[in-house]
Parts: structure tokens; sequence; C-alpha cells
């Protein structure tokens, strides 16, 4: 009896998903320009074919994101390993300079791990438009304290 129950309970719910309308078995692209407001962490240790080109298309990224959300995001870089030799580079190169002022510009952070800095021997006043303020004690451990915090982890 049992078992019959359950068949005929399966039956119906197969049914009841078969007739479902489209809208309810989707989850459709919201309207364009609306958005929920969002908190997001992009990671940013170097890339290939170069740090360079990899920063400069992260930044591309980070900015088509505040625009498409209309700036209702909370964006923060967090930047180790390879992705700090971008802030070293920008201090004489004006396109990532001004790339990096561009994201500031929009309210992006940008955040630099401190056990890569010492592993480079260099400090904060090594890098460009870097302050203590910028500095985490690990970019890996800030990438997980962020998600703990209800940020969602991007790594382009």
């Amino acid at each position: 009896m049992l078992t019959r129950t359950l068949l005929i309970l399966a039956l119906v719910l197969q049914g009841l998903a078969v007739a479902a309308p489209a809208s309810a078995q989707s989850d459709p692209a919201p309207p364009a320009g609306y958005y929920v407001f969002q908190k997001v962490v992009y990671q940013n240790s170097g890339g290939l074919p170069d740090d360079r080109t990899y920063f400069l298309r992260l930044l591309r990224n980070v900015g088509a994101h505040v625009t498409a959300t209309g700036g209702d995001v909370e964006i923060r870089v967090v930047s180790f390993a390879g992705g700090v030799k971008a802030f070293q580079m920008a201090r004489t190169d004006p396109e990532l300079a001004q790339a990096i002022d561009a994201a500031r510009a929009k309210h992006v952070r940008f955040l630099i791990c401190r056990n890569t800095l010492k592993a480079m021997n260099i400090t904060a006043a090594d890098l460009y438009d870097v302050s203590e303020a910028d500095v985490v004690p690990s970019g890996v451990a800030e990438l997980a304290r962020l998600q703990g915090l209800g940020f969602v982890y991007i790594h382009p």
C-alpha cells in the first residue's frame, strides 16, 4: 500500500513539474537597469599572457560590472602573488595608473597581500598609490574573510 501511494505521489509531482510554466523553471535575466545591491571580491593573482595585460583586462571587467549594476555594487580587488606586480608597474606605466585611478573613482577598493610584499621584499610605498591601510595580512585569507561576509568571489 505504501509503495502504491509513493508511486502515485511521484507521478503527481512529475506531472506538476511538466505542467509548470517556463518562467517558473528558469531565472530570466533582470530587466535593464535592475540589479539588487551586490558585494563582490575579485582575485588578482596575475595571469597570462602577462601580468600587465591580465590586470588591464580585470579592470575592464570591474568597470563593466560597475556600469552594468548602475554603481549599485561594492567591489574589492584582492591582489597577491603576480597581481602585486601590476601596482609596481603602474608607477612608471601611465596606462596602468590611469586604469587604477578610474576604478578607484568608481569606488573600487584595492587590497594588497602583506605576505606577498614580504616575499618580494617591498613595501606599500613601492607600489602605485597604495598605503598601509590597503595592506591585508594575507590575500588568500582576505578572500575567504570577504566571502564569509557575503561577498561573491570572482576570478576572471
